[in-house]
């Protein structure tokens, strides 16, 4: 729906009805009574940013590591953002813990991380949405932000990732954050399993992201 309204320049109402809503809830609808955004059809119009990845439209973002991994296994998937959270830290922390080595570009600029988790959302989420964690305070900055947690010391990482699931807040050695319009993805692996806004999907790299601004005409119900 999403793909058709940008296509043809409409207006789109949005109906929190499913996973989450983290778009609904940060365009001020509330994400638990999807009845009351159907008075958007009478209400104003808002423009907002959307971001693609290879040609792929999403509203929230994109991740890649292991909490796409949970989205690719229907047994770890969880409604639930503290469950979700909590859940990373013992798959970070474990033998098992697979890092992935990727390679950012954006503004000219190249850098290299071995992630445990790389998230590209649409607009700030503040530097506290591991996990799908955090809310936006804009929707029209015109930016894409990448937040990587890092294969850092396992103490790190548990100050880290506790951190965000109790308190919100992932300001700790091993997030590395970056804004720009555009970032290129790059992997050794052919291909990579990645989530777009939470639904999973297999993307071919390199990865091409960007924003694009103001490009969606959200209708919200009247103030």
């Amino acid at each position: 729906m999403v793909e058709v309204a940008l296509e043809r320049d409409l207006p789109f109402a949005c109906v929190p009805f499913g996973t989450r809503n983290h778009f609904a809830g940060d365009l001020g609808l509330d994400p638990d009574d999807p009845l009351a955004a159907l008075a958007a059809f009478g209400g104003e119009e808002r423009r907002v940013d959307v971001g693609s990845v290879n040609r792929r439209v999403f509203l929230n973002n994109v991740s890649l590591g292991i909490y796409a991994s949970f989205v690719h296994d229907p047994s770890r998937k969880t409604r639930n953002r503290l469950v979700a959270a909590l859940r990373l830290i013992p798959a970070a922390l474990g033998r098992s813990r697979r890092p992935l080595a990727l390679s950012f570009e954006s503004d000219g600029r190249r850098v290299e991380r071995l992630a445990l988790v790389a998230l590209v959302a649409n607009n700030d989420y503040g530097g506290d949405n591991l996990a799908e964690l955090g809310t936006r305070e804009r929707l029209d900055e015109g930016l894409l932000h990448l937040y990587v947690v890092e294969a850092v010391g396992r103490w790190a990482l548990v100050a880290l990732l506790a951190g965000a699931a109790w308190r919100g807040s992932a300001e700790a050695e091993g997030l590395a954050e970056r804004a720009s319009p555009r970032l290129t993805v790059e992997s050794r692996r052919a291909r990579l399993h990645a989530a777009i806004d939470g639904e999973p999907v297999v993307l071919e790299q390199p990865l091409e992201l960007e924003i694009r601004p103001r490009a969606l005409r959200a209708l919200v119900p009247p103030a």
